[in-house]
């Protein structure tokens, strides 16, 4: 999941015994599966935790740009040239859907990204890893986009309607990334064995992160609960980051490919993968800003940032100027 560690309330969840008439009549619209727009009464708990989810999920479209933004001229022909720009762009318009969205929750795009390269804002730990081959393009296609869609073919039941929404679009163009992805890694593993040693090299580097992509496990994760009543999160983590697992492992074997975990077996009683312990210390480092790539990916946010000042100031001056021609005809 893009947004890996929203916190909510902090508190229980209520009882509907325990709401003021007006909660209750929101919470019940839930419970029937009505969707919450943005003019419709919302508890503040519920505007701001959607505010840290969205905004989350638009920085982390943003950032993700960068690991393969990196490989457009290196790709090796010009189709994968045209391909990758094509995924690349469309990670943008996603970034631009989403911080629409959030801005009718009435947060700035503006006041977004400057809490983002503040510090207060996150993005998701997995972009924070470096693209060190062209096998982790297709690594990233198949492996983080495919954990991407498996959260977000849940959002699309999301209980705020312009969230909601959003995600029936985006999940149409992830899975078109997932499938770019699997091709280039089908391609490498029918290749030289130095190319089939490449793609079981970027699998080892890309599994264990895109693992801990769902955020962390449910017994950790006490804000879920409450984002889970309010329906902004439909499934857990830990049975997001099972079903993951589930659907990608006979894909490694197809591939021929083998996923780097000593402890994954079949269990025939519970129909599903058993796999092992996810190293959650690394997952809480990169997300204080020590992982591999924290300080170059936020630089070049920064840098985009202040380029792009006399662009946004433009268009600003452009806004007013219109305005006062209208209000002076009127």
């Amino acid at each position: 999941m893009y947004a890996q560690e929203v916190k909510s309330t902090g508190k229980p969840v209520k009882s509907l015994d325990e709401m003021d008439p007006e909660e209750r009549a929101f919470q019940e619209r839930i419970d029937a599966d009505i969707k919450i727009e943005p003019k419709d009464f919302m508890p503040e708990g519920y505007r701001k935790t959607l505010i840290r989810q969205i905004s989350q999920h638009a920085h982390s479209e943003i950032v993700g740009q960068l690991p393969e933004g990196n490989w457009i001229t290196r790709a090796p022909t010009l189709e994968r040239k045209a391909i990758l720009l094509a995924k690349v762009q469309d990670e943008a318009g996603h970034g631009l859907y989403l911080y629409c969205a959030a801005e009718t929750l009435g947060a700035s795009r503006d006041e977004m990204t400057e809490q983002l390269l503040a510090g207060k804002a996150k993005y998701s730990s997995i972009f924070n890893y470096p693209s060190l081959t062209w096998a982790d393009i297709g690594a990233i296609g198949w492996l983080v986009d495919g954990a991407a869609i498996m959260n977000q073919v849940q959002l699309q039941r999301c209980s705020y309607g312009p969230y909601s929404r959003a995600m029936v679009r985006i999940c149409k163009e992830e899975s078109f990334h997932q499938r770019q992805g699997y091709d280039i890694m089908m391609k490498l593993v029918k290749g030289t064995d130095a190319q089939q040693e490449m793609a079981q090299d970027a699998l080892d580097r890309w599994w264990w992160p895109s693992l801990m992509m769902f955020g962390p496990p449910d017994a950790q994760s006490v804000h879920s609960a409450q984002s889970m009543a309010w329906k902004i999160k439909p499934v857990s983590n830990d049975e997001l980051r099972q079903r993951f697992v589930d659907q990608t492992v006979p894909q490694a074997e197809y591939l021929g490919l083998q996923i780097p975990d000593p402890d994954l077996k079949w269990n025939e009683a519970r129909g599903r993968y058993d796999f092992g312990k996810i190293d959650w210390n690394e997952f809480y480092d990169v997300l204080k800003g020590n992982g591999p790539c924290n300080k170059e990916r936020m630089a070049a946010r920064q840098k985009a940032w202040d380029d792009g000042a006399w662009f946004r100031d433009g268009l600003m001056a452009h806004a007013r100027k219109k305005q006062s021609r209208k209000m002076a005809a009127e």
